[in-house]
């Protein structure tokens, strides 16, 4: 006698997981090559910015300015991985490599891993932030407080809202050298004008609304205010953009590439 029993699926909880620990697996394979640049890059930069400009910038909005320059390459550092990983790294996966038709084999749609994947960057976002701030701390650039370890969690933030941002890029794209426009004519200018190198009120008053629609303007502040635990109110709207940019955008792209996954 044949009875119809129910299929029982994974739960939402397992499905996510199982696609972020796909990639923790990866990537811990080659922890040393993988792990260690985020710990050796912002010495390298600080090194050749921090150091010698500020023996002719000494402060910066009220900051020593190699403490204003630290704290912004906790977030840029978030930012960059992030943006690696959901842009050549999903290219690659879905164009060459063939990941992804493996793991839609598995009991997850479209919708679980394309979320697992910005989870997943928005992990990388916080070891970086907090490989980052170990440094820092090393040096005595940084306190290591109740504060400063927040910072890792806006890493997170950042992580996942240029997850999402680097996705919906990824859907446009059709050939891999293309996310060259992406890098250097968003991400590096972002870089410089976002509050990270000098404050944004530096900016001739045109350029200004400019800079504030720039999603890494928002990290960069609350991490600043997180870092020396100086709050206000205009925070709350920093926060409100980062999560209104990352649920907008990481719709469109998940719904940009879930039809190319299943097409």
């Amino acid at each position: 006698m044949r009875t119809n029993k129910p299929i029982l699926y994974p739960s939402l909880f397992n499905r996510l997981y199982s696609v972020w620990y796909r990639h923790f697996r990866i990537y811990t394979k080659n922890l040393v090559s993988n792990g260690l640049p985020p710990f050796l890059e912002p010495l390298i930069f600080l090194a050749g910015m921090g150091l010698g400009l500020s023996k002719f910038l000494v402060e910066m909005d009220h900051l020593p300015y190699i403490q204003f320059l630290a704290t912004g390459l906790l977030v840029t550092t978030a930012m960059f991985t992030a943006a690696f990983e959901c842009s050549f790294g999903t290219f690659i996966r879905m164009e060459f490599d063939k990941v992804y038709d493996g793991m839609l084999a598995a009991p997850i749609n479209v919708r679980n891993l394309l979320i697992g994947e910005i989870l997943w960057a928005g992990t990388k976002g916080f070891f970086f932030t907090f490989a980052v701030l170990c440094m820092l701390t090393l040096f005595g650039i940084l306190p290591l407080n109740g504060s400063t370890l927040l910072s890792p969690f806006v890493g997170f933030l950042t992580g996942v809202m240029f997850a999402s941002i680097s996705l919906l890029i990824t859907s446009f794209v059709k050939d891999i050298n293309q996310f060259n426009f992406y890098f250097s004519g968003f991400l590096s200018p972002m870089f410089f004008f976002s509050g990270v190198v000098f404050p944004i009120g530096n900016l001739p008053p045109v350029l200004r609304p400019v800079a504030e629609i720039f999603p890494l303007t928002h990290t960069v502040r609350l991490v600043r205010a997180v870092c020396f635990f100086k709050f206000n109110y205009s925070l709350l709207l920093d926060f409100l953009f980062i999560l209104v940019i990352t649920l907008i955008v990481a719709y469109f792209a998940i719904q940009r590439l879930g039809r190319k996954l299943v097409t």
